[in-house]
């Protein structure tokens, strides 16, 4: 097992990863920008080391800085996050030239599945569903006009190198592409220093189900069932919950068994997430595999009751799996919520600032996953989540009824945040029945009508 462990991320999951680290006796680092110097992580961690100014690009998305702090201190091994450079492969490979164990899949596997469009491909050949597009890399407006008229429109722009609901745009017509494909790239080449694109077939009104995967270096890859994220603003998620209630015990077993299928076809090893659109006929269609642990982790553990950090620092460490798919049980229902330092009424404006008074909810089945505390003072250089609420309950509505209760406590004052958004959302009659698909927030939500 590892003895020290650096942690290349910031924020909640950064604080996540600390704390499993400590639970197994393993030392931990962080770094941190000058933005952070205060941040929960930057004073968890067993040590800290500074990496740059506040400006992401020359600290966290800093490869090199990075790699020397790792080298400095004398970790064996590292563990990316999410967002970042979690999906850099470049970095990953990096991280293998210089003998530090990055924790997740090999470079090349990443460099295969974190390309959206090679991602694709790799699925096409291996028989598993996908939605029609491009099976080349698009680079310039013109190419993509070609193939938009080939797939049909409405068509998806999506950035190859992307994710979190970056450098995608929808063009329903010829008119409009050229304004959202060069939205979209100049997004990628911002977010992921990639201009690479692809389009795909715009599947209106689609559920958004993924499935959680681990898979050892030995060969064995089961799935912990699914995610529902069909509620998102502007394709980044708001609620996810566990299991989806679009699914049937056959649908569920079909989509988790092409899970599984995709991830052996990628070669995969590690955690990941197989992405899927699920279509109003119940036809689901492979969407991209995320290559690292995912914000909304915490729903599958709960129903689960397995530590996905945990299981990822085993695997990277050279372990088994210590559990084969017929013992995977899935147990009750769980919800998350993502809170933002946003004002939802300012077309959700990021809102930096002070946390003044700080009270976070509780109680039997109720999880906070945060870094801020009171008097903490929320950068405004880096994503705007601040907390999320996870809820587990026997059945759906107990874990609906816990999730209004839990929001309903929760105290964050001295900045705006999503918090009286996400209970309109939980308390739609809409969601409450399981209906929600990734059209919801824009049918009922977009004017803030209800907010």
């Amino acid at each position: 097992m590892f003895q020290k462990i650096l942690i290349a991320n910031r924020g909640e999951i950064a604080v996540r990863i600390i704390q499993a680290c400590r639970e197994m006796g393993i030392s931990t680092v962080a770094v941190y920008s000058e933005a952070d110097r205060e941040a929960l992580h930057t004073i968890l961690a067993d040590e800290a080391v500074c990496i740059g100014p506040a400006s992401p690009g020359e600290s966290y998305l800093n490869r090199e800085r990075i790699l020397s702090a790792a080298i400095a201190v004398g970790a064996d091994a590292l563990h990316p996050g999410f967002g970042f450079l979690s999906e850099n492969s470049k970095f990953a490979e990096m991280c293998e030239r210089c003998r530090i164990r990055f924790i997740g899949p090999k470079s090349s596997v990443i460099a295969r599945m974190g390309n959206k469009a090679e991602a694709r491909n790799t699925m096409i050949t291996a028989g598993i569903p996908v939605v029609p597009g491009t099976k080349e890399p698009v680079f310039t407006e013109k190419e993509g006009l070609m193939a938009a008229e080939k797939i049909g429109y409405p068509v998806m722009i999506k950035a190859a190198a992307g994710g979190g609901g970056r450098g995608m745009r929808v063009a329903e017509s010829k008119e409009e592409f050229t304004a959202q494909f060069l939205t979209a790239q100049r997004e990628a080449e911002k977010g992921f220093s990639d201009k690479t694109m692809y389009l795909e077939r715009f599947v209106k009104n689609p559920r958004h189900v993924e499935f959680q995967i681990l898979a050892d270096s030995y060969g064995n890859v089961i799935h912990l069932g699914e995610r529902d994220c069909s509620v998102q603003r502007r394709h980044q998620k708001m609620v996810e919950e566990a299991p989806s209630p679009a699914l049937t015990e056959s649908l569920r077993e079909a989509m988790g068994r092409t899970a599984v299928e995709a991830a052996k076809a990628a070669g995969y090893e590690n955690a990941g997430t197989v992405e899927f659109l699920l279509d109003e006929e119940g036809h689901f269609y492979f969407m991209e595999m995320n290559t690292r642990i995912q914000v909304e982790h915490p729903v599958t553990e709960a129903v689960t009751g397995l530590d996905l950090v945990k299981e990822q620092i085993r695997i990277a460490a050279g372990e088994r799996l210590r559990f084969g798919q017929e013992e995977i049980r899935l147990t009750g229902h769980a919800l998350e919520c993502r809170i933002n330092a946003e004002d939802p009424e300012k077309n959700f404006k990021p809102c930096p600032g002070i946390i003044s008074d700080i009270h976070l909810p509780g109680g039997n089945g109720v999880r906070v996953d945060t870094a801020v505390y009171n008097g903490y003072q929320i950068p405004p250089y880096y994503d705007s989540m601040i907390a999320k609420i996870i809820v587990h309950g026997e059945d759906r509505e107990e874990a609906i009824r816990k999730m209004e209760r839990a929001l309903d406590e929760l105290v964050l004052e001295g900045v705006e945040t999503t918090q009286e958004y996400q209970l309109k959302i939980i308390g739609h009659p809409v969601f409450q029945e399981g209906k929600q698909d990734t059209s919801f927030i824009e049918k009922y939500f977009e004017d803030n009508s209800l907010c």
